[in-house]
């Protein structure tokens, strides 16, 4: 790609008689869009959704958006010219421009954070910055430091350096005070180069000339030739292995040059094959992830009641609602998705089947590509900048029908959609917490489908109290599978009093003796067991016995956690990392000790007290790896891992055919949680993570280690009564005036002042308060951790009735509001953002 330099006069190339405009949307977290001037060349080819590169300001060079083009100049400022067009044919089409201002409104964010959430990296241009020498600069005497002398040296031996070309000369990373000195001196030139970040895939392949392959008197001439020659004759008769041309292969087949080298070929002699005509090579585009084609054999035969479930949900798509699917724990939800999905592909439709985690997509996508094979495409983070745009653009292409993905994926381009599917639509994952958009995929499903005239389908075991309260409204088309898939039958449960435990002395670490006992018997009869503790890290904490001091973050009010495998504490947080003290820093102490349990430390703790066990955990710190969770899930599911520990991961979805047990630790703690959702999240969590035991034959257990054995909301979970717990929780919600009543907005301040942020709080909260009410504006307050990565943290919740309320107009005046306070001088620093709906 062509240098761009900032300093030069683009407007130099603008044509007089040039008078389209294209507003356009850069990835930045400013409101609107912004103007930009048509070059005559680009106007037949520019369209909408096309990608460009503009300059904004004096430096800054951005890949924006261009979201509508007509005739208006800008009346404010002079319009810059469009630098550069990069798409031959839209990359964002209509109704994703539409998704992203939908998102930008409701969400109360700007287009541009959209756009910068939605567009993947590799779609979006990176500049670099270079120096060379000024070639107008006259020769003087001046003088030059020894580290600009240098620099000088090595731009008179190279046209260009790159900024870490002049770190890497000078063996220092400080050089800005190098290049200032010299640009202005007048002798160095700073310029950009606009690099685009996707670069396809290529392999180099061989065929063989037509000639050869069509008449059967050039193949006997050629093996007669290379008769004497025995290392081409080897590329020969291996090509033609490879091809199988007795299956009658034609003669395009291309075998990758590579694939004939690790085969032990010589190189000169592929090399000659192809000098004398014999073989042509060729470079062509490969894609980076491949799938197996469709296992013909999978056929799904669907149970009688998931056959109702099938006919009720088919009801729910013809009245055009959104239907809920309340099947319990191993019902068999998948299959009726894929039954669905194979009816939508069917009729020409796209689908998109929404997973909370990356860590249920893997059971989830192994099984879908047996059915519906490379039709389907996977997006998550953990594929690769490169990666994601190629899915993109097989969406684009209209090459993948079938995309199973992260919340993420909402945003891909896709022109047909005819099936939504949120799986696990309760989870918390689906939300997006920083940076903005904080959206909610689930309800951003349900306005695209409306966009697309789609269908949209929830599922879950254990729905969240919006969705399940909109479907006993009217609002959702609810249908419900109540009885498990096959012979599976419901896990019994067991509570393990933590309490009596310690003071019979009966405790082995953390484990109670029913937990000890239930895993015993779980190993001995060749079963698998699966405990639950939603905490990573050895400890929670480490604490003095002599003072009392706990080990907290630098930049955050909080603990740091005991990492035993790399003998760090870390934050959680901001990811600070120290190592253990040997003594206390605050008395000197060396009566230091661990607080509380991780899932490392259980894990060290089944090492000593089941020796035989081959044992894994599966959390964060495990599954940092591109193939983390698929390697420690496919362990498992081949009987290779007999205790797996892990965080809440485990509980979405995964389905194991040989555990019997599943063990809960620290259930107290989940329950005591203070937020307004801790029940309904301690119900979703001890339901789901129960649900992994006794998918077969046998009836699974579950052991519960609690010091509350009697409370109401455990003994809901025992019965799995979950309209039950949906009747006493949604009581309380309208009592208090929380969702699904009522709408709720929580603002976020943040500043590395703590007087300042407390100040601004209490002026928004005033002005808040005096156009909306006392009522509905609650705070401001200091959060559990009220400072993250050394800014001051304080929140404010706003609460909006659903009914006589002016949705937009109640959210533009909260916004307006806090404009107005930013530019207040005192608070120009402050850092102020909106989480709508929050969870």
């Amino acid at each position: 790609m062509s240098q761009l330099e900032l300093n030069s006069d683009f407007e130099d190339e603008i044509d007089d008689f040039a008078t389209y405009f294209a507003d356009v949307i850069l990835p930045i977290p400013l409101p609107g869009t912004y103007t930009y001037r048509v070059p005559r060349s680009m106007q037949e080819g520019l369209q909408i959704g096309c990608r460009v590169i503009v300059q904004f300001g004096k430096k800054k060079i951005y890949t924006g958006v261009i979201s509508s083009i007509h005739t208006q100049a800008p009346k404010v400022y002079e319009a810059k010219l469009i630098m550069e067009c990069l798409d031959m044919h839209p990359s964002i089409n209509e109704n994703q421009l539409k998704l992203f201002h939908w998102m930008a409104r409701y969400y109360m964010c700007t287009v541009g954070e959209v756009l910068n959430a939605g567009l993947p990296s590799g779609l979006k241009l990176n500049s670099e910055s270079f120096i060379q020498l000024n070639p107008d600069f006259e020769e003087d005497q001046g003088e030059y430091s020894e580290k600009e002398e240098k620099v000088l040296e090595a731009l008179a031996s190279n046209d260009r350096l790159s900024y870490q070309d002049v770190s890497d000369v000078l063996g220092i990373k400080m050089i800005h005070p190098v290049l200032k000195s010299l640009i202005q001196k007048g002798r160095i030139l700073l310029y950009e180069q606009v690099k685009d970040k996707y670069k396809p895939k290529t392999r180099k392949v061989v065929f063989l000339d037509d000639k050869f392959l069509s008449e059967d008197q050039e193949m006997e001439q050629l093996f007669e030739q290379l008769e004497k020659k025995q290392k081409q004759l080897e590329v020969l008769l291996k090509y033609l292995s490879i091809i199988r041309l007795d299956e009658g292969l034609g003669g395009d087949s291309k075998v990758d040059k590579k694939e004939l080298i690790e085969a032990g070929l010589s190189d000169s002699a592929i090399k000659t094959l192809i000098k004398n005509g014999v073989f042509h090579e060729k470079e062509e585009i490969v894609p980076r992830i491949q799938f197996k084609g469709k296992n013909s054999d999978s056929t799904i035969d669907l149970s009688e009641a998931q056959e109702a479930a099938l006919s009720g949900i088919v009801e729910g798509f013809q009245a055009n609602q959104p239907v809920l699917l309340h099947g319990i724990t191993g019902s068999g939800k998948t299959e009726v998705y894929i039954e669905l999905i194979q009816q939508a592909v069917e009729s020409g439709g796209q689908v998109l089947y929404l997973l909370p985690e990356i860590a249920l997509t893997t059971q989830i996508v192994t099984r879908l590509f047996k059915v519906f094979g490379a039709d389907m495409g996977v997006y998550h983070s953990k594929y690769s900048d490169n990666e994601r745009v190629e899915i993109w653009n097989q969406v684009n292409e209209g090459k993948v029908n079938i995309v199973a993905g992260v919340r993420s994926s909402l945003f891909l381009p896709f022109d047909n959609l005819a099936l939504i599917i949120v799986d696990e639509e309760h989870e918390s994952s689906f939300k997006q917490y920083d940076p903005a958009p904080r959206y909610h995929a689930r309800d951003s499903a349900i306005w695209l489908a409306q966009l697309h005239q789609a269908n949209v389908l929830l599922g879950s075991a254990t729905p969240s109290l919006e969705s399940y309260h909109n479907a006993l409204d009217g609002k959702y088309h609810l249908v419900e599978l109540n009885q498990r898939f096959g012979k599976g039958s419901l896990p019994g449960f067991q509570l393990a009093n933590i309490l009596n435990a310690r003071k019979a002395k009966r405790m082995q670490g953390d484990f109670t003796p029913e937990l000890i006992e239930g895993i015993t018997a779980a190993l001995d009869k060749k079963e698998q067991v699966i405990l639950f503790q939603n905490r990573r890290g050895y400890s929670p904490y480490l604490i003095c016995n002599d003072c009392n001091h706990v080990p907290k973050c630098q930049s955050c009010d909080v603990s740091l956690t005991f990492h035993m495998h790399s003998n760090h504490l870390v934050c959680h947080y901001c990811g600070y990392k120290e190592s253990v003290p040997a003594v206390c820093d605050a008395c000197g102490s060396t009566a230091i000790r661990t607080v509380g349990v991780g899932t490392e430390k259980i894990e060290e703790d089944l090492k000593i007290l089941f020796p035989e066990a081959h044992i894994q955990r599966m959390d964060q710190d495990t599954t940092r790896s591109k193939y983390g969770y698929q390697n420690i899930i496919d362990r498992f599911e081949k009987g290779d891992t007999d205790i797996l520990v892990g965080t809440q991961m485990l509980s979405k979805g995964l389905d194991f055919d040989k555990v019997s047990l599943v063990g809960v630790f620290d259930y107290d703690r989940i329950v005591h949680f203070p937020d307004f959702r801790s029940h309904e999240r301690a119900f979703q969590l001890i339901t789901q993570v129960s649900g992994r035991a006794g998918r077969k034959d046998d009836q699974g257990k579950v052991v519960i280690q609690t010091g509350e054995p009697e409370g109401a909301l455990l003994q809901l979970i025992l019965r799995g009564d979950y309209k039950g717990f949906f009747n006493q929780e949604i009581l309380e919600r309208s009592n208090f005036r929380y969702p699904p009543f009522h709408r709720m907005i929580k603002v976020i301040l943040k500043h590395k002042e703590p007087k300042v942020v407390q100040q601004a709080a209490q002026e928004y909260v005033a002005v808040l308060s005096a156009e909306l009410g006392r009522k509905r504006v609650l705070g401001p307050q200091t959060p559990v951790i009220g400072r993250i990565r050394n800014l001051y943290i304080e929140e404010i919740f706003l609460k909006m009735e659903k009914k006589g309320v002016s949705v937009n107009k109640f959210k533009d005046l909260v916004y307006q509001k806090g404009l107005e306070l930013k530019k207040k001088k005192d608070y120009s620093t402050l850092r102020l953002y909106f989480d709508v709906d929050p969870v």
